[in-house]
């Protein structure tokens, strides 16, 4: 299934969650390469990030995030697909889709990963990551997010400019890691919260794409403020795909169980489950980009 193997790909390279653990102060004298686009430097958009993010120190406390909702497709078999993401440190993420009835799922335990899904007879099967998805994967966040992660990793960061999306100005910065992986983040001037992020990946083909998020609908969940929608494609003239959160739950309990190797199962077995309610009623409206 094309569609749910490019959502789950984004997904990890992003999280849900786009805000990390370094501490401000800390930031690498490689990120303080200051530009004369909008006047501002790349570290003082990682400042104004962090605090429009709900601060460093409470992202710090967050040590594992679950989160479920549903992807709307016009190109997928099923208009609407439940999906259940779970995310722990420093680098577990575990990303389940259902639709039509079968689920698609996709571990990585920060070294490894693995995806189970329906081959051509419908039958659930187990495969390792190429090592294309593997190198995708140990340069994505999970709960820390692009700009404070880039700074965690020393990445070189720099403004390139200034863009305006939906009639706002933003700032776009670029990110290289130390890796070779680059990105670019877009944030919006006024309220410093990201509204869009680029990076280039691989196709199976071998062709290098760019693939895009569009983050809207920030609300403010237990004082930590992120994105309830994401959206995902657009290119060519078709309808963006929509990653929906509906619940989310900050530090549930997670066994690292739940990030190895899963086994191709032979009979029905019963998903995981994680309560996200007590987190989903504490979310409130926080500002947000359009």
């Amino acid at each position: 299934m094309v569609f749910m193997k490019r959502i789950a790909i984004l997904m990890f390279a992003m999280g849900v969650a786009t805000l990390a653990h370094a501490l401000v102060s800390e930031t690498s004298e490689k990120t303080e390469k200051a530009a004369s686009n909008g006047n501002i430097s790349a570290n003082e958009i990682v400042e104004r990030n962090a605090a429009a993010r709900g601060g460093v120190e409470a992202w710090q406390k967050i040590k594992s995030m679950a989160t479920e909702g549903r992807i709307e497709s016009q190109s997928a078999p099923d208009r609407e697909m439940p999906f259940n993401l779970e995310q722990k440190r420093p680098s577990s993420t575990r990303f389940l889709v259902t639709a039509q009835n079968q689920k698609s799922l996709r571990v990585f335990n920060g070294v490894e990963g693995w995806k189970l899904k329906p081959d051509n007879t419908g039958r659930p099967e187990t495969q390792a990551y190429t090592a294309e998805e593997l190198r995708f994967a140990r340069d994505s966040q999970v709960i820390d997010g692009p700009l404070m992660d880039d700074v965690a990793r020393n990445g070189v960061m720099s403004v390139l400019g200034v863009d305006v999306l939906d009639g706002r100005k933003h700032y776009v910065v670029g990110v290289k890691l130390a890796s070779g992986a680059s990105h670019r983040v877009w944030v919006d001037a006024q309220t410093f919260l990201e509204s869009k992020f680029e990076r280039d990946v691989r196709t199976t083909s071998g062709r290098v794409a760019v693939s895009t998020m569009i983050f809207r609908d920030y609300r403010r969940v237990e004082g930590l403020v992120m994105p309830m929608t994401i959206e995902t494609g657009g290119d060519a003239g078709r309808a963006r795909d929509k990653l929906i959160i509906e619940r989310v739950a900050l530090n549930p309990e997670l066994d690292d169980r739940m990030f190895e190797k899963p086994p191709t199962p032979t009979h029905r077995r019963k998903s995981v489950t994680v309560d996200t309610r007590p987190a989903a009623a504490n979310a409130t409206g926080a500002s947000s980009t359009p």
